[in-house]
């Protein structure tokens, strides 16, 4: 591959065992992230529920070489040192050639899945405040993503603008927000306003759906959080939520705005477009409700403002025209089990090996460069 910036736009870190406990106030001390050690290995609870196994940022590459050892026993011992130590982090990116990485949480993305909103909003508030301080270690290679709680939304339009200042390149909202708050409404218009006003994207990462949407807690022992069915079928929740605002005109509203799928992949949207221009153009439920300016059609404000994250999806890659070569982002999820480390240029390679130079450069760099205004 030429020598093209290479930017992952969804990298991870494993939050120190430590993070919240040490920092949280003192009425929450009980109930923030804390890390458990069991025979089974070793794990995170949160407000009483196992949310998280640190298998999650365990063993990359692993499914290249040995991948029936995939969940096995592990503890934090096992986590790669990158995932808390931004100098390790930079190592790495180095081994996997990679220049800059946009951060995400791992456990940090649990949090979502506890009820208690004031909770959240003050563990992401420490989540937000420890990954600035992650990332002033290398500002120019280690770009970081402010968690929002955006159960209530002024709240979350202050953290946007704290975060903003702290020097982090985006917010993470949840993927699909609790039943009957969905993105139509427009109660969420002062974040989507500051958010364009900010030049921060806003991104929905796998895994983050509220409470009651797509899972539910059977018990504080068996969370089935990584149902088989429910990974497989991930981008339902990330295509309500993109409909919803697009249906509702929120692209159209704020033109600025960029909203990102982040790891839900790319081959489904194809059908999505279709089935968005289908219904709005011939079906009373799309023809009755919101009407764009100038014959715009729902596919449109797609192409303008929704960006998408991806690993290694090849058959999205073959339906680059339709889906939009300016959209997609690689990214290669490290220090996930299921990532792309340490082989991320030689799949990058294989997977966008029909693609032009000015596709590919645009695939593994330069969207990402533009969209986090990335110096």
């Amino acid at each position: 591959m030429a020598d093209y910036r290479v930017v992952s736009s969804d990298n991870h870190v494993f939050e120190p065992a430590d993070l919240w406990t040490s920092r949280a106030p003192a009425k929450y001390k009980d109930r923030a992230p804390n890390l458990v050690s069991r025979e089974d290995g070793d794990w995170w609870f949160y407000d009483g529920y196992r949310v998280l196994g640190t298998g999650a940022g365990s063993h990359p590459g692993l499914r290249f070489e040995n991948p029936e050892e995939l969940g096995k026993r592990s503890t934090i011992e096992d986590v790669l040192l990158g995932g808390y130590i931004p100098e390790e982090h930079v190592k790495d990116l180095d081994i996997d050639g990679v220049d800059v990485s946009i951060i995400y949480p791992t456990v940090g993305g649990t949090l979502y899945s506890v009820p208690d909103s004031d909770l959240l909003t003050s563990m992401t508030s420490i989540y937000n405040d420890w990954l600035s301080e992650f990332c002033k270690a290398n500002p120019r290679r280690l770009k970081g993503i402010a968690m929002l709680n955006v159960d209530d939304v002024t709240t979350s339009v202050k953290e946007l603008e704290r975060s903003a200042k702290l020097g982090l390149c985006g917010g993470f909202i949840t993927v699909h927000p609790p039943q009957g708050m969905g993105y139509d409404l427009p109660q969420y218009d002062p974040l989507w306003a500051a958010a364009q006003d900010l030049g921060i994207p806003l991104s929905l990462h796998i895994a983050s759906n509220r409470p009651g949407v797509g899972q539910e807690f059977a018990s504080n022992e068996d969370m089935e959080r990584n149902n088989p069915a429910m990974l497989a079928n991930a981008d339902h929740w990330v295509r309500m939520s993109l409909g919803n605002m697009i249906y509702a005109g929120v692209l159209e509203r704020f033109p600025e705005l960029q909203v990102g799928s982040v790891e839900h992949e790319l081959a489904w949207v194809p059908h999505f477009l279709d089935r968005l221009d289908f219904t709005y153009s011939q079906r009373p439920s799309g023809i009755k409700g919101y009407r764009f300016q100038d014959g715009a059609l729902p596919s449109d404000f797609f192409h303008r403002q929704v960006f998408l994250g991806f690993q290694e999806d090849a058959l999205g890659i073959q339906l680059r025209d339709i889906i939009g070569i300016d959209q997609m982002q690689w990214g290669s999820d490290y220090p996930h089990g299921e990532g792309t480390f340490p082989r991320s240029r030689e799949i990058i390679e294989e997977i966008l090996e029909d693609c032009t130079e000015e596709e590919k450069a645009k695939i593994v760099g330069g969207n990402a460069t533009r969209v986090y205004n990335l110096d």
